[in-house]
Formats: C-alpha cells, sequence, structure tokens
C-alpha cells in the first residue's frame, strides 16, 4: 500500500466534508461535523475511499490532513469514525486523544446531525 499517494485535499466546510482529489478526480472523503459551541472540536464520522481507489494511502492521508486542518485551527478531534480511531491509535503522534468526556459530547451531538448516517 501506498502511503504518499499525491492527492489534493480540499475542506468543504459548509458540507461537512474534506475530499481528496487525485487526479481531479473525488477520490474520497471524510464526512465530519464541528461541535457546538464554536470553535469546538471537529468530529470524524465517515470515512470513505472510491473502491477503484483503494489501496493507495488516500484514507490515511485524508485523516492525516483532518489531524492537521484541527491542528491549525487549536481544536481537538474526536475520531467516531472506526477508520479515523484506528489510525489515530497507530499514530498518536499526529493524533493526540479526545479526553472521553468530549468523546460522549459528539456522540451525543452526532445525535443532532442525521444527515450523516
Amino acid at each position: 500500500m501506498a502511503e504518499n499517494t499525491p492527492v489534493e485535499i480540499r475542506d468543504d466546510r459548509e458540507r461537512g466534508s474534506l475530499v481528496a482529489y487525485e487526479d481531479g478526480t473525488p477520490a474520497g472523503s471524510i464526512a465530519y461535523f464541528v461541535m457546538e459551541p464554536a470553535p469546538g472540536a471537529l468530529v470524524a464520522v465517515h470515512t470513505v475511499v472510491r473502491p477503484e481507489r483503494e489501496g493507495k494511502g488516500i484514507a490515511g492521508a485524508l485523516v492525516r490532513e483532518f489531524y492537521a486542518l484541527a491542528a491549525r485551527e487549536s481544536v481537538p478531534v474526536v475520531p467516531l469514525c472506526p477508520y479515523a480511531a484506528k489510525w489515530a491509535q497507530r499514530h498518536p503522534d499526529e493524533a493526540p486523544e479526545a479526553p472521553a468526556d468530549l468523546v460522549r459530547e459528539a456522540e451525543r451531538q452526532l445525535r443532532s446531525h442525521r444527515e450523516l448516517f
């Protein structure tokens, strides 16, 4: 699996989507929301890579950029997405663990974001 696939990653905050483009074509995305009150934690809900783009490190690049985006905004990440949570466990130097109370609040707030299910 290639860990350094050249992709362009763009944040579409209005749609709650971090999108990876490979050769100008959407290759994968992270669906997320911003916890209230602002500026709140970024909560990763789903990470998806198009089947024909799998195995190229795109999901990892997305999660890495998601954590970098949060760091630039000085907010924590709550990885409710199973892939993002596993990635965070494998990269503790890049993915600080969210406090348990923040995770519980993110899970509560997720219920009001039905569009992400």
